[in-house]
């Protein structure tokens, strides 16, 4: 019996963990599909876009399907197809960051980007963010045989890509001139959850949590630094020169 009752206590963490982190994952996936569906329904969005956009959304939502459905094969103990579904995101993250700056583009070209960021603010930040998120995954992946580490980083990573969910959800044209940071820093909540069950659980804060919180927030200070420089504003004009997105200013704007 003196044997017993400690497997049994770690069985029961392992379990509560396991559990945390789904809730955590299908409450992320909810708030970004809430952002696109509410967008839809208020009529701010609209299926008639080109084929990038289309691309771009299969894409993304694709990885949201992939993260909840990886983090549910853990709660489930079926480690060996979580690894093996694992090795999707070798090819998937990529595709990512290819189509986050494919679309980034579009929209800059299209319409200058969202109206309630400065223009240079999106078009350089923008893809800072997705090569952090890449860089976090692919950190997470090293760390793939420490678990701890790796659930960690992981949900650290997809919180760094919350501000498209939150952005759509929120009053943003109110939130100007800070709305990019707002949006964007929001979804570090997820990260500060999850260091206060670590501080409440286990009674310290697993390191990983501090990665995942420096790098989400640090490419929101790297992108801002940046996006101010005289090249990043050239590049930015230069990308929507001779397309309706080089009517709009710089400057975020209330149509």
């Amino acid at each position: 019996m003196a044997t017993l009752a400690p497997n049994s206590t770690d069985d029961a963490l392992a379990g509560s963990e396991e559990r945390f982190f789904f809730r955590m994952a299908c409450t992320m996936a909810a708030v970004l599909v809430a952002g696109f569906t509410v967008n839809l329904a208020m009529g701010r969005s609209s299926f008639a876009v080109p084929l990038v956009y289309h691309l771009h959304a299969a894409v993304f939502f694709g990885w949201i399907a992939l993260f909840v459905t990886q983090v549910h094969l853990v709660a489930g103990g079926n480690l060996a197809q979580h690894r093996r579904l694992g090795w999707l995101s070798a090819v998937w993250v990529p595709l990512m960051v290819a189509m986050g700056i494919a679309i980034t583009v579009t929209s800059m070209r299209r319409t200058g980007g969202p109206f309630f960021f400065d223009a240079n603010e999106f078009m350089i930040s923008n893809p800072i963010g997705l090569l952090a998120f890449a860089g976090m995954v692919g950190f997470a992946v090293r760390m793939r045989k420490r678990t701890d580490w790796h659930r960690r980083l992981m949900l650290g990573a997809m919180a760094s890509i919350m501000g498209p969910g939150f952005g759509r959800l929120l009053p943003t044209p109110l939130l100007v001139p800070w709305a990019w940071e707002i949006t964007n820093a929001l979804g570090m909540l997820f990260v500060l959850a999850g260091m206060w069950r670590d501080s409440r659980v286990k009674g310290a804060v697993h390191p990983a949590w501090f990665v995942g919180l420096a790098a989400g927030l640090g490419w929101i200070v790297l992108g801002q630094v940046l996006a101010y420089q005289p090249w990043a504003i050239e590049l930015t004009r230069s990308v929507m020169e001779g397309y309706p997105g080089a009517a709009r200013p710089m400057e975020a704007y209330l149509p």
